[in-house]
């Protein structure tokens, strides 16, 4: 009996642990050996390329010689590595600061919790 309210507390804990800090080496990667550039409030959405999440704070758009980063302004609860991401209010073929965000898992059929995009940093190869 004690054991199994042990078990009981352990995992009713585990649930009021905070977010985990950023993956700091999720980030470094993606903008290993490229060099920031000046904010953008909005960038080009291409059909071929697609929004990433690094952690639930930080998304990351495009491949090549450019990749755009957006810091939200807050964790997104409903963001994670394994979500599609949906853009609900996008201005046409772009994304843009003040666009709303939402993670689906697989398999599920109700996005988590809308967040707002904020300015893209370019980081750009020398």
């Amino acid at each position: 009996m004690r054991l199994s309210m042990l078990a009981v507390s352990t995992s009713i804990l585990a649930g009021c642990i905070g977010p985990a800090a950023p993956d700091v080496s999720t980030f470094a990667r993606e903008v290993e050996n490229r060099v920031a550039g000046p904010t953008q409030s909005c960038i080009a959405a291409n059909s071929s390329d697609s929004l990433r999440v690094l952690d639930r704070q930080t998304l990351a758009y495009g491949f090549g010689s450019t990749i755009f980063i957006n810091r939200l302004s807050a964790p997104c609860p409903g963001l994670s590595a394994s979500n599609t991401i949906v853009v609900l209010a996008s201005t046409g073929a772009q994304y843009c600061r003040g666009d709303q965000v939402r993670g689906v898992e697989a398999g599920a059929t109700i996005p988590g919790p809308a967040c707002t995009l904020e300015s893209w940093v370019p980081y750009r190869r020398p």
